[in-house]
């Protein structure tokens, strides 16, 4: 079994369901006792949202690229950076270390493409939905035809992760808000929609909406488990 290095904190919420996935994925895969040999270094998310609200990019990608160095240092064969918005500054991280980086975008572009989408929703924060980073990957590397909400929808779900679910407020307000725009998305022609922040998976499941759901944690979690136990 590979060690998994887990870049977390942003925020502590999902990192702790990156951890359970991946520790329950590899006790069903392999039974028994087994759990999965993992490294984590929980960065201060406070630091992390301020350099993400002046624009400093480069900053946070250096406190990254730290993180992933300091995990390899300490014996990880891959780095999972558990945040979708930071992927933003996955280069930083790239060149800072020589094992991989498991990049969140291409498994869960893997899993759309396997569920026959075509056209997909994308939910997440402001600078995931807006930014090419991330959108622009699933389609030029993927192909993919992806949409993301009207401007005050972009809104609501920018404000309802960085004031509820990082500080772990679930509300079924903000739920049913969040469904509201997922079917007004597929009214539009989405025929499924991605969580494209780590923490929505706690706010929207699976089988709350028509279509099918892909949890950026889950998918990225799982191939994790899968980099680690391959031959």
């Amino acid at each position: 079994m590979k060690t998994i290095g887990l870049i977390g904190g942003m925020s502590w919420e999902s990192s702790i369901e990156y951890y359970r996935i991946i520790n329950e994925e590899v006790r069903d895969r392999l039974g028994g006792l087994h759990s999965a040999e993992s490294l984590m270094l929980s960065v201060d998310f406070a630091e992390i949202e301020t350099l993400q609200m002046q624009g400093k990019w480069d900053e946070s990608g250096e406190i990254l690229a730290r993180a992933a160095a300091s995990l390899q240092a300490g014996g990880a064969d891959c780095v999972v950076l558990c945040t979708n918005t930071m992927h933003k500054v996955g280069d930083a991280i790239t060149q800072a270390i020589s094992i991989p980086f498991i990049h969140i975008a291409d498994p869960t572009a893997d899993a759309i493409k396997a569920a026959g989408v075509g056209t997909i929703a994308l939910l997440g924060t402001d600078f995931t939905m807006s930014q090419e980073f991330y959108k622009g990957r699933l389609v030029s590397q993927h192909g993919l035809n992806v949409m993301i909400p009207e401007d005050e929808d972009r809104a609501t779900v920018h404000r309802i992760i960085y004031e509820e679910l990082v500080v772990g407020e679930i509300k079924p307000e903000s739920k049913k808000a969040y469904l509201q725009i997922i079917e007004r998305m597929v009214a539009a022609g989405a025929q499924g929609v991605i969580l494209g922040c780590t923490e929505i998976g706690l706010l929207v499941k699976a089988g709350d909406c028509a279509v099918p759901v892909f949890d950026t944690t889950l998918i990225h979690a799982q191939a994790a488990v899968d980099f680690a136990l391959a031959d």
